[in-house]
């Protein structure tokens, strides 16, 4: 029989001072606050005129006048949100107050 090198009190002291836990260790408890999911996000494009894009500047200098910086996105999203609260009539006529415009890239002049 060979010899280890290791006498039976070293082996009890190195127990002694690492013991193994038997147990397992404590299941991690689930978060009490539960993220909302972010909308998801579609990025578009479209034409408009010249016109209604510099009433769009003017929205976003009079709304940092008053204090409420907006970007561009805000305002027609802000609008959209308008546009659904109103009764069938009232969104026909604001319907028909905007002309159709032909679809694609403006031409360059």
């Amino acid at each position: 029989m060979r010899k280890t090198g290791t006498s039976k009190a070293a082996l009890e002291k190195a127990i002694t001072k690492h013991p193994v836990s038997k147990t397992s260790p404590a299941p991690k408890t689930a978060k009490t606050t539960v993220k909302a999911k972010k909308p998801k996000l579609v990025r578009d494009s479209f034409t408009i005129p010249k016109a209604e894009f510099a009433v769009i500047e003017a929205l976003k200098q009079r709304a940092a006048k008053l204090t409420r910086p907006v970007k561009k996105s805000e305002l027609l999203r802000a609008g959209i949100k308008v546009l659904a609260t109103l009764s069938n009539a009232a969104f026909l006529t604001a319907l028909d107050e905007v002309p159709a415009l032909k679809t694609g890239r403006p031409t360059l002049n």
